[in-house]
């Protein structure tokens, strides 16, 4: 797998690749182009690579993160936290670890 390959654009839904897991940890591969997320409150820790793309995570404390391509970003369990943007052109490729 070529983690650049894109499917054919455009897409309604974020496209969400499993790379590899096990009990102790999970990597993927997000595709986004536009799409916002709900709130989430995750268990594990989330290392995120955004490889491509443009994007802000808002958190519940009202931080606002803006990621560019190349940034990185440790998610703590229980921070809770959305997608409130993600480019189009260029869509986003994220690399996100859970563990």
């Amino acid at each position: 797998m070529n983690i650049y390959e894109m499917p054919e654009l455009p897409i309604k839904d974020e496209l969400i690749s499993v790379l590899e897991h096990n009990q102790t940890i999970r990597i993927e591969r997000i595709i986004s182009t536009g799409q916002q997320s709900n709130w989430y409150d995750q268990q594990e820790h989330e290392y995120v690579v955004l490889l491509e793309g443009r994007a802000q995570l808002v958190f519940e404390d009202d931080r606002k993160v803006t990621l560019v391509k190349g940034d990185t970003l440790l998610i703590l369990p229980h921070q809770k936290h959305r997608v409130a943007y993600t480019s189009t052109d260029p869509p986003c490729i994220w690399l996100c670890v859970f563990y």
